[in-house]
């Protein structure tokens, strides 16, 4: 996008954003405005944008280098600096400042196992593997929670049976409840969950909400939502109009 395009934006072309673990934050745009992009920078999926993204911990502010600041400002653990942020570019450097800003977090997979946790709005389902399915290789990987809690997670969210379908026969807002669920499945300090009730009603999104707040309440983590609009499923600390 061009300077003029994103020349009102909260985040976009700002000296500095910070998202801090502990606060929830909704991002809203229209479509095509940059929601996506944004998370997948944080993500460290992209780095198609001008700007650096550091990931901080025990309150100092590292370089990407993992040195700490020479401005000696400090903040609480695991947020993110966005400084002076743009897309169109690619002298973005999302991995190393955030790999290195971590202490516990020395590698990708580390850092997305045990750091951030991601509910992508194209949902990155097996179509041919079974909601449990989908949702039980996740959690190998990070072994957080029992197959009776997924079960359990996955029965209140999905009508009777559906669990132990293939998610190719689930209609759309089932798979993201789905994917909400299987986002839910590890440690993190931030959840990023990108246009997570698309294609859910009301009533299934507070559901959701609710699943998901209980988690970020339990592990005293920060939640990133976009959404095209308001939305008043989650009690959010911060609004930025992307």
């Amino acid at each position: 996008m061009s300077e003029s395009e994103v020349a009102g934006s909260d985040i976009y072309l700002q000296p500095s954003v910070v998202f801090e673990q502990g606060r929830s934050y909704l991002v809203r745009a229209r479509s095509g405005h940059g929601k996506t992009s944004l998370l997948n920078f944080i993500y460290g999926i992209s780095g198609q944008y001008d700007g650096e993204v550091v990931l901080t911990e025990n309150g100092e502010r590292r370089t990407e280098s993992g040195e700490r600041r020479a401005d000696g400002a400090t903040h609480p653990a695991a947020l993110f600096f966005v400084h002076r942020f743009a897309t169109g570019t690619a002298t973005g450097s999302s991995f190393s400042p955030l790999r290195e800003g971590m202490a516990n977090a020395r590698t990708e997979n580390e850092l997305r196992t045990r750091v951030l946790s991601f509910m992508f709005q194209d949902l990155g389902l097996f179509p041919q593997l079974t909601a449990m399915e989908n949702v039980q290789l996740k959690n190998r990987l990070t072994d957080f929670k029992s197959d009776a809690e997924i079960e359990a997670m996955l029965d209140a969210l999905l009508p009777e049976g559906k669990k132990h379908q293939p998610v190719a026969t689930l209609s759309l807002g089932q798979r993201q409840r789905v994917a909400a669920v299987r986002a839910l499945c590890q440690p993190f300090k931030i959840i990023l969950m990108d246009e997570p009730f698309s294609h859910i009603d009301s009533e299934n999104a507070r559901c959701v909400a609710d699943m998901v707040m209980g988690e970020v309440g339990r592990q005293g983590a920060g939640l990133i939502v976009t959404a095209l609009d308001a939305i008043d499923y989650f009690p959010f600390d911060v609004t930025y109009n992307l």
